[in-house]
């Protein structure tokens, strides 16, 4: 068995897809879970950026896929190799509508193509999902309760 290209999670929100696609694809949406600033150009092709302020770190992203309101894709850059390093990862977001809210499922894939000494971003990066989607969870129910 190979290296493993892809993290895959997926997560039961108690939530309609639209107001989880809001969370997903909006400037304000992405800055209350996913960093702290964003922008977003919502469209193939698009750009977008995620900042995390206090860590001091930047994101730029490439939207590849705007399906509203199923499914919302983008490119970025993979954590610890050079700023210029043109290899990147494809995340793709999926909601699927549920009797009681939204099932978001979660791909991110492109990882086969790192050598041994850079698999640090596939663990360094299932960290972060479990973190991240936890804190997309958070928000939505926090906007639900105010």
């Amino acid at each position: 068995m190979g290296f493993p290209d892809r993290i895959e999670r997926t997560m039961e929100l108690a939530h309609p897809p639209s107001r989880v696609w809001a969370a997903l694809t909006t400037a304000e949406g992405l800055a209350a879970w996913f960093g702290d600033r964003a922008e977003i150009d919502l469209r193939p092709g698009g750009a977008g950026t995620l900042t995390w302020t206090a860590e001091g770190h930047r994101q730029d992203l490439r939207i590849e896929r705007v399906e509203e309101p199923r499914v919302f894709g983008f490119t970025w850059r993979i954590d610890g190799l050079p700023e210029d390093d043109p290899r990147r990862t494809y995340v793709e977001f999926v909601l699927e509508p549920t009797p009681t809210g939204t099932r978001l499922h979660l791909t991110e894939s492109g990882f086969a193509q790192l050598g041994p000494d850079e698999h640090g971003a596939h663990a360094g990066n299932t960290r972060g999902w479990a973190h991240e989607l936890g804190e997309l969870a958070a928000h939505l129910d926090a906007v639900h309760a105010a």
